[in-house]
């Protein structure tokens, strides 16, 4: 009985779960590509910030004795990826208040380019190589556009880098009559990417806090498993 007990124990420190610092590296990946112009640009930026100090969206980040770790970066054509906030690890309102602030304060880098889809979320898995380490991984590309410059997203998935992470989409659709016909069905069947996978819609610039509170909201409180087994092994 006493031998069963220490192999016990010691199988629940070996546990992968209880080893890893946090939930959830989330690493939010934002449009700056040539369709964007300076207004629009500007309600993503105040956008998120907002999106991230939402009560219902702090409630999530804080729903676990886990933490999340937060990235965000900037992309547009082949080249045009630039990082907004580093790695950050959410542990208090403090830091997530922080990384708010540090979004709301944020300049564009690039003017814009081309909509370079699979260099983007290939910038996005290389982020994740140093990313802490965390049970789930998650790229969040938003976008108004779909791929029309380098490799396309399938592309990018056909990489190992790819194999844990799922990516999720923010549609940002500025013109109705594009994102229904095209850009709706071209996220949907090309970004979207791993189990779970799911596509929130923004419906203009405008409404693009909105759709980055439920889906912050969402991709936050759906990854569980870590408080679960926190509570477990208590």
């Amino acid at each position: 009985m006493i031998r069963w007990l220490i192999a016990l124990g010691l199988a629940v420190l070996a546990s992968p779960l209880r080893a890893e610092p946090c939930r959830l590296a989330l690493v939010l990946a934002m449009d700056i590509s040539a369709s964007v112009d300076e207004a629009e640009d500007a309600l993503q930026r105040q956008g998120l910030a907002s999106a991230l100090l939402a009560p219902e969206v702090v409630e999530a980040f804080f729903s676990s004795p886990l933490p999340v770790a937060l990235a965000l970066y900037e992309w547009s054509g082949r080249t045009t990826q630039s990082i907004i906030l580093d790695w950050t690890l959410i542990e208090t309102q403090a830091d997530l208040l922080s990384a708010s602030s540090t979004v709301q304060r944020s300049a564009r880098s690039h003017q814009g380019s081309a909509t370079s889809m699979g260099h983007a979320l290939t910038f996005g898995a290389a982020m994740m190589q140093r990313a802490p380490s965390c049970l789930f991984q998650v790229i969040d590309l938003s976008g108004d556009g779909s791929n029309n410059d380098g490799y396309g997203p399938h592309r990018a998935y056909e990489r190992a880098a790819f194999a844990n992470i799922v990516v999720n989409g923010l549609v940002i659709n500025a013109a109705d009559f594009e994102g229904e016909l095209f850009l709706i069905p071209f996220f949907e069947n090309n970004v979207l990417h791993g189990p779970g996978a799911f596509l929130e819609i923004a419906q203009g610039f405008e409404d693009f806090e909105r759709a980055m509170r439920r889906k912050l909201e969402r991709e936050l409180s759906g990854q569980q498993i870590g408080a679960v087994q926190e509570g477990e092994f208590r």
